[in-house]
């Protein structure tokens, strides 16, 4: 550092001031750049929030327990209705390019639940299961399209079927076939 500012001093006194003030503050700019300071304009990159952030999706390892101790993260199963049912893990973030930081633009965001969401929305499969119940179409619009069958051709189950699937519904008892989640936007 002393030797920067003994050239410095040399170098100055043959070029004109303002370039010399200039060549000065850049080294101060790189030396404070070197260490975090919480009061400085700059946020650490991992704390950015989601919206200044591209995350990959989590890794599915469908079921393999083995896989996910050798990674180190990832998912064993996605879904779940309760908060303490669906499995959590981390992923691999990129901040994106425009946004200014401060530390490694790329690090693993910790607690990304392992949900995936497909086309079923809760709203439509209730309507569906209110309006069109007896003819299973609840049922064909959830996946489970063996029981969808089993009622349409029992015209759900004489009626029996029909209130108790539009029960199952709304208690959260029935969900889509694939494991995903209800999609929240409607």
């Amino acid at each position: 550092m002393r030797l920067f500012l003994v050239l410095v001093a040399i170098v100055c006194s043959s070029w004109d001031r303002g370039e010399c003030l200039m060549l000065a503050s850049a080294n101060k700019s790189v030396d404070q750049q070197l260490e975090y300071r919480p009061e400085g304009p700059l946020v650490m990159c991992k704390f950015l929030p989601i919206e200044f952030i591209e995350c990959e999706e989590p890794i599915d390892h469908k079921g393999n327990k083995t896989a996910k101790e050798e990674i180190g993260f990832g998912c064993v199963k996605f879904g779940g209705s309760r908060y303490e049912d669906v499995e959590k893990t981390k992923v691999s973030c990129t901040v994106l390019p425009d946004i200014e930081c401060f530390g490694p633009r790329t690090f693993f965001r910790e607690g990304v639940p392992c949900i995936k969401y497909s086309d079923h929305f809760f709203a439509t499969t209730l309507l569906y299961s209110i309006l069109l119940g007896f003819l299973g179409m609840d049922r064909f619009c959830l996946g489970h399209t063996g029981t969808g069958v089993g009622k349409l051709l029992t015209l759900g189950g004489m009626g029996v079927w029909w209130i108790v699937d539009v029960i199952l519904l709304v208690t959260n008892s029935l969900q889509p076939e694939d494991g995903s989640n209800w999609n929240p936007y409607v």
